[in-house]
């Protein structure tokens, strides 16, 4: 069974960015654990309340056949995030499908993962991957090898489809 890590924000992480991808992932036959700061309830932006099974910290991504950051406002807390930045670079060196959405991939940005990738984000973040030395397209989704980027909520059924996609579940 392929296993998927799914990090959020204990607070203002996007809903549907985690709901709708979440949703495809356990349709396809997939184990989605839960990660953030802390284990316990995080609260979404438009309320959604999602348990963090386990801490980012005590995780290995050599346990995940995917690690997946998901946006909102909260999120920002992990650019700088040395576990965040970890738990990114050890999943992709890998050679697991590495994937952010909305504003989470100045995470894979700050981790130094992006260089000469073509990726997308929400538009407030492109000029902070674009000085990372990514190539942003404002597409609504990206795969560049094992990493997929997609911009928002709109995209989020099409990221969970590319993950479920990625690592061979569809």
């Amino acid at each position: 069974m392929a296993r998927v890590l799914m990090v959020i924000a204990p607070d203002q992480f996007r809903d549907e960015e985690y709901a709708e991808p979440r949703d495809v992932l356990l349709s396809c036959g997939a184990e989605v654990v839960t990660a953030s700061i802390a284990p316990g309830p995080c609260r979404g932006k438009l309320g959604m309340i999602a348990r963090a099974d386990v801490a980012i910290g005590e995780v290995q991504a050599a346990d995940y056949d995917a690690v997946v950051f998901i946006g909102g406002g909260g999120s920002s807390i992990y650019f700088d995030d040395p576990a965040a930045q970890t738990l990114a670079s050890d999943s992709l060196h890998e050679g697991h499908t590495t994937a952010a959405i909305c504003i989470a991939p100045s995470i894979l940005a700050h981790a130094g993962l992006l260089k000469g990738r073509r990726v997308t984000a929400f538009a407030s973040q492109e000029s902070d991957l674009i000085a990372h030395g990514a190539t942003c397209t404002g597409s609504p989704l990206e795969i560049d090898g094992a990493i997929i980027t997609a911009n928002g909520p709109e995209a989020a059924h099409g990221f969970g489809v590319a993950i479920a996609d990625a690592i061979g579940l569809n």
